[in-house]
């Protein structure tokens, strides 16, 4: 199957290997979410697996480019990045995430919309909007169903990072592997979901997921309200993505 420029994809055996290929951290702009929107809806249809992973060797993903977090740009970044989840969530193909390094922001949230979590132990997750004056918005749905809503709170109002160990105790992590034994990891659990009925498979999953996949694209649709309507016309968040980008200390104030 053809590369695209920041998204590779393999497909063997009805699983399509999805990497992740914007060097050094796989930071996803614009361009490379519709990439990745474009490898979905080329491989969803025929794929009972898909696997992400990030090329290279310091991340899965840290997150989205912030460039893309002004005014004039936000709405569309949103539009992409969404685009992903949505047409993850209306497909019965199983999702697997593989995970090394940095999954940061954006990174997080799709590493932890996946079914399957699979980590190295040196992994480190974190959701660092907070700091930037803005929300995850996918994670705000995610994640109190992934983990709790107390941890859920912990992880978005603090920003602060965590190691594979402890996502695996809240339960964002689904396994964790030695730092050198992800693709190994990885094959075992294919090999385990493989040798099961791929029709009781989606069924299983379909019943499992029926409330989370019934609710999602209507609650993505609040939050997305949320957050072009009201916090991105705060002084705030634009104030917090100007001092991203120009590597300063963010002054808050509070409107």
């Amino acid at each position: 199957m053809s590369d695209a420029e920041n998204i590779r994809v393999r497909c063997e055996e009805r699983t399509a290997w999805v990497t992740l290929d914007r060097p050094p951290l796989n930071v996803l702009d614009i361009a490379a979410m519709r990439e990745l929107s474009q490898a979905l809806d080329r491989v969803l249809a025929h794929t009972d697996f898909i696997v992400f992973q990030g090329a290279g060797p310091r991340a899965f993903c840290a997150g989205a480019e912030v460039r893309d977090h002004t005014p004039e740009r936000v709405a569309e970044m949103l539009t992409a990045f969404h685009g992903v989840f949505r047409r993850l969530a209306r497909s019965d193909a199983i999702s697997i995430a593989a995970v090394h390094g940095h999954c940061l922001g954006g990174g997080m949230e799709l590493a932890a919309f996946c079914d399957f979590v699979l980590a190295t132990e040196s992994a480190k997750f974190g959701q660092p909007e907070m700091k930037l004056g803005c929300f995850p918005p996918i994670a705000m749905i995610t994640l109190p169903r992934r983990c709790g809503l107390r941890a859920a709170l912990d992880l978005i109002l603090t920003g602060r990072t965590i190691v594979a160990r402890e996502a695996k105790e809240i339960g964002v992590v689904t396994r964790v592997a030695p730092d050198d034994q992800l693709g190994a990891a990885v094959g075992e659990l294919l090999g385990e979901l493989q040798g099961m009925s791929p029709e009781v498979l989606r069924l299983t999953r379909r019943a499992l997921t029926r409330e989370w996949r019934g609710n999602f694209e209507a609650e993505l649709a609040e939050v997305e309200q949320l957050y072009l309507g009201q916090l991105m016309k705060t002084e705030d968040a634009q104030e917090g993505v100007r001092a991203f980008l120009e590597k300063r200390a963010p002054v808050w104030r509070a409107r």
